[in-house]
């Protein structure tokens, strides 16, 4: 029993080693067939390679390799280019995250302003935002989600992992201007409340 454990993990390795994206659980049952326990292999796997210098890591239901964080640095050997998102490109890709699907109009309704034409394109290009089907209304408009992509680059197990409104607010992340108006609406109530007393 010992011995099908040990070929079973070794062949999941195998498997993750050289694929060239991450693989759900199934994929990886397509290849290693039905027998055995895959998901402890993966949890064995992911044990094993703890603190080395690559790392099995899960990213919304999908296993791959990667570097370890710390080690990232000095596999570098071209300078990085950063493209630093737009205001209006980072809206749009935190209302897409936070209200999954969501077509243009809706995106455009929450934002209050129209979205231009280039931003939901740099949110393709970059791999974190991708067309997820029509919705079935008059006019069938497109509708957007989030990639494995984006939940890999942000380092999220899914979407349940990005941070709700305290935590926003206590990392000093929330507008100024939302933040006075949220303080004049409790300060409404309780005067409200003072005057029916």
């Amino acid at each position: 029993m010992i011995e099908e454990q040990d070929d079973l993990r070794r062949a999941v390795e195998a498997v993750l080693f050289v694929s060239e994206q991450p693989l759900t659980i199934g994929e990886i049952r397509l290849h290693v067939g039905e027998a055995g326990d895959i998901a402890g292999a993966l949890d064995a796997l992911r044990d094993h390679y703890a603190g080395r210098g690559i790392n099995l890591v899960e990213r919304g239901g999908r296993w791959h390799f990667q570097t370890a964080a710390d080690l990232a640095h000095i596999l570098r050997r071209e300078k990085d280019e950063t493209r630093k998102l737009s205001r209006a490109a980072m809206e749009t890709l935190a209302i897409i995250a936070y209200h999954e699907p969501v077509s243009r109009a809706e995106i455009e309704a929450i934002r209050g302003v129209q979205v231009a034409k280039g931003t939901l394109d740099v949110l393709m290009e970059a791999g974190w935002v991708r067309p997820a089907g029509r919705r079935e209304v008059p006019g069938r408009p497109l509708i957007y989600a989030t990639t494995h992509e984006f939940l890999s680059h942000f380092g999220l197990s899914s979407r349940r992992d990005l941070p709700g409104i305290d935590d926003l607010r206590a990392a000093g992340l929330l507008d100024p201007v939302d933040l006075a108006l949220e303080g004049l609406g409790a300060q409404s109530v309780v005067e409200n409340d003072e005057e029916d007393a």
